[in-house]
């Protein structure tokens, strides 16, 4: 298994795009093949951090869901208005 942990730092002027652009993100992703888990949190402490925690069956499905229009389209959509650190873990 594969767990990503994308943090997603916005501003307060783009916040409510970027929540609304990773929940579509969410939606679209449960459906890949071989999606264990997906969501979107938001930081109690921290309005301007955003967390995206995902989690997938092997490689080959995370590579399939990397390649994915919806991938394709809404994450570079998410780095035009903020900036995006990628965690990953393998167990």
């Amino acid at each position: 298994m594969i767990r990503l942990n994308v943090f997603i730092r916005v501003g307060a002027e783009h916040r409510a795009e970027v929540l609304k652009i990773a929940e579509e993100l969410v939606a679209a992703s449960l459906k890949d093949e071989g999606c264990v888990a997906y969501d979107v949190f938001a930081s109690t402490t921290r309005p301007d951090v955003l967390m995206i925690c995902e989690t997938w069956s092997d490689a080959g499905a995370l590579d399939k869901h990397s390649a994915s229009d919806h991938f394709k389209t809404l994450v570079p959509q998410i780095e035009k208005l903020a900036q995006m650190k990628l965690e990953r873990f393998e167990f």
